[in-house]
């Protein structure tokens, strides 16, 4: 393949640009983030976050089940748009448990966009196409379309499988792709 070719090439290949949402070290400040538990509705989960030795997010916790409770959640406010990256990619230590990543696209909506993972006990790789992301609000699918939105203003991580249980989530960087 010829210069000239390699050239013409790259005219037709969208640029796809990589941005970091959240990038945690042992400098990330832990106000960044914030907790949401099932106690705004009366239950009793706690959950809590902190920067541990590695400079990784930490969200650890327990969830109770206890006066209608059954979750708990990891919240972060910023205002980024898309550009053309269709993927967010999340790099997570889990537990083995099921969590949702969601985003909302505008500060003012009440919905989400959720997107279900699971977690082996191993540092990973999550990737989560943006229009796969379903909008709900307060555990209910909601009938309109799925992310399609220029604009992130919340990122979040959120436990509730319906059981009782404690959790631990180490969270390395989050970004669009």
């Amino acid at each position: 393949m010829t210069f000239k070719s390699v050239k013409a090439l790259l005219f037709y290949i969208p640029l796809m640009i990589s941005l970091m949402l959240y990038d945690f070290s042992q400098n990330s400040s832990k106000s960044d983030w914030q907790i949401v538990d099932d106690v705004v509705m009366g239950g009793r989960s706690v959950g809590n976050f902190s920067i541990n030795e590695a400079g990784n997010g930490l969200f650890e916790g327990k969830v109770s089940l206890e006066n209608n409770g059954g979750f708990s959640s990891l919240r972060h406010d910023l205002n980024t748009k898309v550009g053309n990256n269709t993927k967010v990619k999340i790099t997570i230590k889990g537990d083995g448990k099921s969590y949702q990543f969601r985003i909302k696209s505008s500060p003012y909506d009440r919905h989400s966009y959720i997107s279900e993972f699971q977690t082996n006990g191993d540092w990973q790789e999550i990737v989560i196409p943006l229009s796969g992301m379903y909008p709900a609000f307060r555990g209910r699918k909601l009938a309109i379309p799925n992310f399609n939105s220029d604009q992130i203003s919340e990122l979040a991580f959120l436990i509730g499988n319906k059981k009782p249980e404690t959790f631990r989530l180490e969270i390395s960087k989050i970004e669009l792709i």
